[in-house]
This record gives C-alpha cells, structure tokens and sequence, in this order.
C-alpha cells in the first residue's frame, strides 16, 4: 500500500492504495464516488469519462500511481462546481433534450460532451458534426440523436 493525493472535484484527498489500482476503483471503491460507472474496464466503452486536469480521461485505464498531487480529477459530482450552479449547462440541456433512458452512460456521455465542447472552443470554433463524431461513448439504449442535439444546446450555454 502506498498514499496517494491528487484533487478530486476542488478538494485534496489522499488514499492508501496499491500503486496499481486502477483510478476508477479508487473512486468508487475507496472515496465513494460512483457518477464514473464501470462498464467495460479496458477503455472501450467510455461509461466511466471524467477529467483529468480538464481533458476527458477513463479512469478505468489508470492507474492511481500515474496521478501526482497536482492533478485534478472531475467526475460528474464535480462538474456543476465548475461552473458555480447546481447544475452545469450541459447538464441542463441533457433534461431538456430528455436524453436519458437507461441512464447508466449518461455522465460518461456529459462529461465526454463537455470536454469536446472545451476542446473546440479553445480551437476557436463552436462544436462540429465532426467534433461530435470523435465522441466514441457507447450508449446501449441508443439515444445518440438526442446526445448530438443536447451537447449542440449545452454548448451555445458554455
């Protein structure tokens, strides 16, 4: 076991964990953080997105060794605080578009939209169809035409 720290959601946090533990369990396991959902393990299917110093990341496929005491990790909980609301623009925009089915990828999908929806503002343009094709989370319900109209409406709120 060794003590790792890092920022999660604004605030410092520190764990005493096997160096190889995946991030995400350590989240979910650990710090009781379950808006990361475990749906594949290996990278694939995207349900478990957060952000790693603001860049879409899965925890799924890091290991907490690999997070320094600087880095900042957000998951779902900790995307309205980034904004100063209960709840952030793409949140809101995924009510009203009804995006949800099942429900199970839905803060993989939102935080994997608002990462995009960064990315394409910092490159000075407004969210894409192509942008939005590089969105690769898997939705099992397949509500991927409300996902695309959802992240086109939380982004003109960003």
């Amino acid at each position: 076991m060794s003590t790792h720290t890092f920022i999660l959601n604004g605030k410092r946090v520190t764990v005493d964990v096997d160096d190889n533990l995946r991030l995400l369990w350590v989240l979910r396991d650990v710090l009781d953080v379950t808006g990361p959902k475990y749906g594949c393990g290996i990278n694939v299917c995207k349900a478990c997105t957060s952000h790693f110093n603001g860049k879409a990341f899965n925890p799924c496929a890091v290991e907490v060794k690999d997070v320094g005491p600087d880095d900042e990790i957000t998951t779902i909980e900790g995307l309205p605080d980034t904004v100063g609301k209960d709840l952030h623009p793409m949140q809101e925009a995924w009510l009203e578009y009804d995006v949800a089915q099942c429900g199970y990828c839905q803060p993989g999908q939102i935080m994997a939209a608002v990462a995009k929806v960064r990315q394409a503002q910092a490159a000075g343009h407004e969210i894409s169809e192509s942008d939005l094709d590089e969105i690769r989370n898997i939705c099992r319900c397949g509500t991927y035409h409300r996902i695309r109209e959802a992240i086109k409406a939380g982004a003109a709120h960003m």
